[in-house]
């Protein structure tokens, strides 16, 4: 027998788990999620980066085998597809989020699952399972790598992107179990994408748009690294807890394996993993909703003289430093790290949809002198109530002093789209459908929706992927 390993046990776990194990509130959190990054594909071609790696895809040619959302209706290398998806589904922030581990699972996993499912003309049901395992596998690596002493990430503090390094080993598992890896092949498959896995996350303090290839980078690597297992490739079985494996490398040898293994198969992280209601940072949401929550009491943005952000303490090199960056980011992307701009887009912003939207996110509205003056009166610092609540969730203080001298004061200790305040379905459709509107005809958002409520019925998963191929970015028609 085989010596067991942690490659091996979750591989294991991969192979041993059909479809009809999975819990209720998995398969329907597996749905909600695949809605989600669908839509954000969509939304995301308001970017230049957008339109850059489409582009990019497109010129490589290579077999038609799988689709990038609006990427036309000639299929491309099942690769390629994912690349172009992983980098629309992390490239506004609007992605969800695993917490304590401060990964976002979904945006390389579903767009590698689907990639691969593609390839594979796997079923609807056939997905659910692969996403399911996928996203699971992902996030216990990331909660391997959680330092509960230090209240943070270890990869986060050795400046690794623990989205992209650990969604490549979930993608190429999701994606392995969709090529019919069994499990000898998905302990192989972990072997060889360990060694694709990567990011680097500067650029959320001192800006770059390179963030937003990491979630793209890791779904061509899994959906690689299944193929080439496939066809023969191996790796290490210890490639995890190896002298020379993953958790050497990537966190020095520090890490808990028993986050890997223990309630492997019976407690399921996949329905606890939060939605963004807020298409920024996740750090910034609680900013939002409690600039919001003065707003609806009577703030008016105009009398604000003075206001401190309270923050936990490991968000605030992320949100509020450079304090001078964060105060005046020069567009959209950099707005969506900066907690100043989360105050000035609440109490300025219109209000619409979940409450603050892409509409609020733009290059213009960055540079706006209206929200350049507010910002400018915003400190971020931090509170130590908001640090003893991280990183379980973002919590958030905010105290404003107006210029009629009144002073206003909120908590916002838990995070909208989370365990204590989940968004609802209908509240998903309606992002969706905000981040369809002017890009999928309202039919075809409708028919999006309604497979993707019943994704475990559809034959094959290029049903749901074909109404997605090709759109009109610019007015929405179909």
């Amino acid at each position: 027998m085989a010596e067991p390993t942690l490659a091996r046990e979750l591989a294991a776990f991969a192979a041993g788990t059909p479809y009809d194990a999975l819990p209720k509130d998995v398969t329907h959190s597996v749905g909600q999620r695949v809605l989600d990054v669908l839509g954000l594909c969509v939304a995301a071609h308001r970017l230049p980066t957008s339109g850059a790696i489409i582009a990019h895809v497109t010129e490589q040619g290579g077999r038609a085998q799988a689709h990038a959302v609006g990427g036309g209706p000639r299929a491309l290398p099942a690769p390629l597809a994912a690349l172009a998806n992983g980098v629309l589904a992390h490239s506004l922030d609007y992605d969800d989020t695993h917490l304590p581990s401060v990964l976002h699972p979904s945006a390389s996993v579903v767009p590698a699952a689907l990639a691969a499912a593609e390839l594979a003309g796997a079923s609807g049901r056939e997905t659910v399972r692969a996403v399911a395992i996928g996203l699971e596998v992902c996030v216990r690596l990331g909660m391997a790598g959680y330092d509960p002493e230090a209240g943070n990430s270890t990869f986060f503090e050795h400046g690794q992107h623990a989205t992209s390094i650990c969604g490549t080993l979930g993608g190429a598992v999701a994606a392995g179990i969709l090529l019919g890896l069994d499990e000898g092949g998905l302990t192989d498959v972990l072997g060889i994408a360990a060694s694709t896995a990567s990011g680097i996350i500067e650029a959320n303090r001192t800006g770059g748009t390179v963030k937003r290839l990491h979630c793209g980078w890791a779904a061509h690597s899994a959906v690689t690294a299944a193929q080439l297992v496939a066809r023969g490739f191996t790796g290490p079985p210890t490639v995890l807890e190896g002298r020379f494996g993953f958790f050497q490398a990537f966190l020095h040898g520090v890490y808990a394996p028993e986050e890997i293994t223990r309630g492997l198969g019976t407690d399921w992280a996949v329905p606890g993993i939060f939605f963004k209601p807020y298409p920024a940072n996740h750090f910034t949401h609680t900013a939002v909703d409690a600039a919001l929550e003065l707003r609806r009491r009577g703030l008016v943005a105009d009398e604000v003289e003075s206001a401190v952000l309270g923050v936990p303490a490991p968000v605030l090199r992320t949100i509020g430093q450079p304090l001078e960056r964060k105060r005046a980011p020069e567009n959209g992307y950099e707005a969506q790290f900066s907690g100043p701009y989360a105050v000035a887009a609440a109490l300025y912003g219109a209000g619409e949809g979940l409450g603050v939207g892409l509409g609020d996110y733009t290059d213009t509205l960055a540079r706006e002198p209206r929200r350049r003056a507010l910002m400018a009166k915003v400190d971020v610092v931090a509170d130590a109530r908001a640090t003893a609540g991280f990183p379980y969730q973002f919590p958030a203080t905010l105290t404003v002093r107006d210029t009629r001298g009144r002073t206003w004061h909120t908590e916002m200790l838990t995070n909208r789209g989370g365990t204590d305040r989940p968004l609802t379905d209908g509240e998903l459709e309606t992002k969706f459908r905000d981040n369809t509107a002017g890009r999928l005809a309202p039919a075809t958002a409708d028919a999006v929706t309604a497979r993707v409520r019943g994704l475990d019925k559809l034959d094959d998963i290029h049903e749901l992927l074909g109404f997605l191929a090709e759109f009109d970015s610019d007015s929405g028609r179909q």
